[in-house]
């Protein structure tokens, strides 16, 4: 395994926000309602890791590291375990494994489908991950992961839906999303200059 020292390093990175966040609804610290804040905050961490995750080609091109895209995988998977417990929190905390509540709330809040749209498309790219998948999809292995575009976009959604009374963090996620949607495009992608790379030598030097 390449860059093995790298990897633990954004594993335990990417683990340990989830066991500090319970350890603090655990210490009674997240307010009078720590089962919101803790969904809260894994919705949010889905979609940081998400965009970490599409960040890691663009840098991989800046800089000729390899390292960026060997943990690539791991992030995307993280990203898919963060919507899972912010899911599973969603069910525990705000329904309370009461079923019956869910159609009140999908009137109340149609957000929820948006994000539910968004889990189903990150569930595709988790399931489909791996290089058995990739042999066996062949070509249309990245025309499906290019879905991530739609799950950020997505994500976006869900935020903004939520969030509408504060939008000055949102605008945030929203201006890196956009940035990196850009830098995808052909002719963007083109022209990110690699450090080091050395400049072609003129035609009609001697």
């Amino acid at each position: 395994m390449r860059y093995p020292f790298w990897r633990v390093g954004v594993f335990i990175a990417a683990a340990i926000w989830p066991l500090l966040w319970l350890y603090e609804a655990w210490a009674d610290v997240l307010g009078p309602d720590p089962g919101k804040v803790l969904v809260d905050r894994l919705g949010l961490g889905t979609l940081i890791l998400l965009l970490i995750t599409l960040c890691m080609t663009p840098l991989q091109k800046l800089t000729g590291w390899a390292g960026w895209i060997s943990v690539r995988r791991q992030l995307g998977l993280w990203c898919f375990a963060y919507v899972v417990l912010h899911l599973s929190g969603y069910t525990a905390f705000i329904l309370g494994f009461d079923w019956s509540q869910l159609g009140v709330e999908l009137r109340k809040r149609p957000y929820i489908i948006v994000g539910a749209l968004g889990f189903l498309g990150l569930l595709a790219l988790a399931v489909t991950s791996n290089r058995y998948s990739q042999r066996r999809l062949g070509a249309r292995w990245k025309k499906l992961h290019r879905l991530v575009y739609g799950v950020l976009a997505l994500g976006l959604l869900h935020m903004l839906w939520i969030a509408r009374a504060d939008l000055k963090e949102w605008a945030i996620y929203a201006t890196i999303g956009a940035v990196l949607l850009a830098l995808r495009l052909p002719g963007v992608a083109r022209r990110i200059p690699r450090l080091g790379a050395k400049k072609p030598a003129s035609a009609g030097k001697a």
